[in-house]
């Protein structure tokens, strides 16, 4: 059972009010933990699940604390609830503790004077029937989970990829992106001489499209870095759907350890 939809179905209520029971796959690693994708992704639609009547999905702030594998606890917690947003802290933890704190931001469509979007479409074009698909490598376990179609950068300081789940079900759109959102390498390593361990820290992502929908499952991700030193590094990011919206922007921190 390695398909992301079929994870999540199987999360099942703990004995503790508002707690979750899941596992996640040894196919789902990325290294010794769980892709964070899938972690972030599960604390999300558990969240969804267990808290009643929240408007749409508009930030995230993300903490990868720890390693997570096998049996997990999801928890949720309602930090507050006012009448447009509601500020929800989801903690994800495993044998070793705690492993991925969230604090996600949901909030419902507002009359606004303001109407502005500078945002521009998708900087190369969708995948097509020439493209070469592919699916990962077995030595990173959870890579296999997807297809991707590789758009390089002009410089060598990131990723472009449209990416899509190999095995795709019903997932609500939020927890779809988040899942997809986290699959590139980290920018910097474009940047090594050598291989050596990296290590997300934090992630923070912003949604654009408070629905975000795309054909075929395919979204493209990119990533770039403008700053790595000293064994930390700051990296932008973006997705974009299918018809070349962009639906989130986003950031990441990573540890380089080499």
């Amino acid at each position: 059972m390695t398909a992301l939809h079929a994870i999540l179905a199987a999360a099942q209520p703990a004995d503790d009010a508002g707690a979750w029971s899941a596992t996640i796959p040894d196919g789902w690693l990325q290294g010794r933990t769980g892709y964070g994708g899938l972690t972030t992704a599960l604390a999300l639609d558990c969240t969804l699940r267990g808290v009643a009547d929240l408007p749409p999905l508009r930030s995230a702030q993300v903490a990868f604390v720890g390693p997570l594998s096998g049996t997990v606890r999801v928890t949720a917690q309602v930090l507050r609830r006012g009448r447009n947003a509601a500020f929800v802290q989801a903690d994800v933890a495993g044998a070793a503790g705690l492993g991925l704190r969230c604090t996600f931001v949901f909030m419902r469509a507002l009359e606004s004077a303001v109407d502005h979007d500078r945002t521009a479409p998708a900087p190369c074009p969708a995948p097509h029937a020439g493209d070469a698909v592919l699916r990962g490598v077995p030595a990173i376990a959870f890579t296999e989970r997807f297809e991707t179609v590789d758009r390089p950068l002009e410089e060598g300081t990131g990723w472009r990829r449209w990416v899509r789940l190999a095995e795709r079900g019903a997932l609500v759109p939020a927890v779809e992106l988040l899942a997809i959102g986290d699959a590139l390498p980290p920018a910097a390593m474009r940047l090594m001489r050598q291989p050596a361990p990296l290590s997300s820290l934090t992630w923070m992502i912003n949604l654009l499209d408070p629905a975000p929908t795309t054909d075929d499952g395919w979204w493209l991700v990119e990533t770039r870095t403008d700053h790595a030193r000293d064994g930390a590094t700051s990296q932008a990011m973006a997705i974009w759907n299918k018809a070349g919206c962009k639906v989130a922007e986003h950031m990441q921190a990573a540890a380089i350890f080499g």
